[in-house]
């Protein structure tokens, strides 16, 4: 399987296990408030969708008429940059929850066809910096994974920790320097070697073997904290070098601005961004 294809694979299931959760919930559970302030199951999966939709919508840029639809979404987000993806996914969250899903099945859909459609090496605009199709579906992996924590810290359960957060670590490593620069600090300029342990007891690795900074630990406590879905306190990882340990201190795999991150476990003020 390519890595493209690898990724989607991992991504429908990753899709498939946060639908199985929520399409047997009633109206009243969709309106559940998750860790996300203001955020209920049905904010959250509608932002999956919208986003989704969006990013299928940026894959087709490519013709003339695929860059005119994206040049006026780009426009359209332009008067409200602030809370346009906000605004998008509540009145999204507004339809029936069978619709809801509905639309989230055809978004996902039409993602994975432009993805696969797209050439491999060429990147597609985003709302940020340009991705490769590869990278995409990475970061729609990452987003879907981390709600999908976000829908079942709501209702009380947390899902089987399963390899597929491999490709979510990655993002957290490749996201290393924007971590920092989205704060105003200077990232490090020299490598660091990650080595984390997977949910099956595979191990990965990035970065020199004899690198001075190092991370090590499981990579689902990698992912969380990278997501912002754990503090760092809570966390099993292990730092060595002053720089690492600021890492830890500030890692998110998502784009845009510095998000809040969650208070330390028993904290009442736990929170968690949208990501």
């Amino acid at each position: 399987m390519t890595l493209l294809g690898d990724l989607l694979a991992d991504l429908d299931a990753e899709a498939a296990e946060l639908r199985s959760v929520v399409a047997g919930l009633d109206a009243d559970t969709w309106a559940t408030p998750t860790p996300a302030p203001g955020w209920s199951i049905a904010t959250q999966v509608a932002h999956l969708a919208w986003t989704d939709e969006r990013a299928a919508l940026a894959a087709a840029a490519r013709t003339p008429a695929g860059r005119e639809a994206w040049d006026a979404e780009v426009a359209r987000a332009l008067t409200d940059p602030a809370s346009y993806v906000d605004d998008g996914a509540h009145e999204l969250a507004r339809l029936d929850p069978t619709e809801l899903l509905a639309h989230w099945d055809a978004a996902r859909a039409a993602l994975g066809e432009a993805l696969c459609a797209h050439p491999s090496s060429e990147r597609m605009p985003w709302y940020g910096p340009p991705m490769t199709p590869a990278s995409m579906a990475t970061a729609r992996l990452m987003e879907t994974w981390a709600h999908g924590l976000d829908v079942h810290d709501a209702l009380g359960a947390r899902p089987a920790p399963t390899d597929r957060i491999r490709h979510v670590a990655h993002l957290g490593v490749r996201t290393r320097d924007h971590a920092f620069t989205v704060r105003g600090e200077t990232p490090p300029a020299e490598p660091f070697r990650v080595q984390l342990e997977g949910p099956s007891g595979a191990m990965w690795t990035w970065g020199p073997a004899d690198a001075a900074q190092r991370v090590s630990g499981p990579a689902y406590d990698f992912c969380l904290l990278s997501t912002q879905r754990a503090h760092r306190d809570d966390t099993a990882l292990v730092a060595t070098g002053p720089d690492a340990q600021r890492w830890l201190e500030i890692a998110q795999a998502f784009a845009g601005p510095p998000g809040p991150g969650r208070e330390p476990a028993g904290c009442a003020d736990a929170r968690s961004p949208h990501g």
